[in-house]
């Protein structure tokens, strides 16, 4: 809005929208592994992406596609990609599971290892390794991935943390999103399986507690110990896209996204799959 004095009186001209963007700023993130029961490994966060100049067609709908978190438990499962998909299509691939005596999932990030087997790895560019569990006086499991480092190793008695996640601003708030499950531990006295970044923890023996990730952060479940004290789930994914807010709203949108105006930007934020026409 630009503003004149006219004969003593101030004059305001609403300047008009200038079209439709051309390209938009995203950030996909995947749906997080769910954590393994009986001495296991957290499960990997979801693979994230974030960039500037995704191409947008006038006239042409781009897919949203929200993926959900794995399952926690003795066959947890891995979490599911997310993707936005117009000229191009990004794909973030979606966080493997923890594991116990059988090797971790590979994923986004991958699931941390049980007492035994072998840890899952991530992909480049969306996640990290998760950690290796073992035995060192107690049974232990390592941290699952996460998207800004790799899950912890076992360490002294103490079971692996989840791996560190991103914070993103795209919103207009500082947001940390993708982070992995810790590994659970048989001792509750020495040992310890953080999740951060909205992660799960993994369960400590003497007080059995094991948590699902924080929802919508594509996050891993912590691992659990036994049937009794079954491992946290994955958290679902999100997609996010921002354009400046001189710009046209899109003419529609599936999926329900919330809408909100913050640094000069409009932002759509779907936690459901939809679609956007611009």
């Amino acid at each position: 809005m630009s503003q004149t004095l006219l004969g003593g009186f101030l004059s305001a001209t609403f300047n008009p929208l200038s079209g439709a963007p051309t390209t938009v700023e995203y950030l996909v993130v995947a749906g997080g592994g769910g954590g393994m029961t009986g001495i296991g490994g957290g499960g990997g966060a979801g693979g994230l992406l974030t960039a500037t100049g995704f191409a947008v067609t006038v006239g042409s709908a781009i897919t949203i596609t929200v993926g959900g978190g794995g399952t926690g438990g003795t066959s947890p499962t891995s979490g599911v990609n997310s993707s936005i998909a117009g000229v191009t299509t990004i794909t973030a691939t979606g966080g493997g599971r923890g594991g116990s005596n059988s090797g971790s999932a590979n994923g986004g990030s991958g699931g941390g290892a049980g007492e035994s087997g072998t840890f899952g790895t991530g992909t480049l560019g969306q996640g990290f390794d998760g950690g290796a569990g073992g035995y060192n006086n107690f049974f232990l499991g390592g941290g699952g991935g996460g998207a800004g480092s790799v899950g912890l190793n076992i360490s002294a008695s103490q079971a692996g943390s989840g791996g560190t996640g991103i914070c993103s601003s795209i919103t207009g708030q500082r947001v940390f999103y993708a982070g992995g499950g810790g590994g659970s531990t048989s001792s509750g006295t020495s040992g310890f399986g953080l999740g951060v970044a909205g992660g799960g923890n993994g369960a400590l023996a003497n007080n059995q507690v094991a948590t699902s990730a924080l929802a919508n952060t594509g996050s891993g479940g912590g691992a659990g110990i036994t049937s009794n004290c079954t491992a946290g789930n994955g958290a679902s994914g999100i997609v996010i896209i921002r354009y400046p807010a001189t710009q046209s709203a899109p003419t529609a949108t599936t999926g329900s996204p919330q809408i909100n105006y913050a640094d000069g930007y409009q932002i759509y934020t779907w936690t459901s799959s939809g679609t956007v026409t611009f």
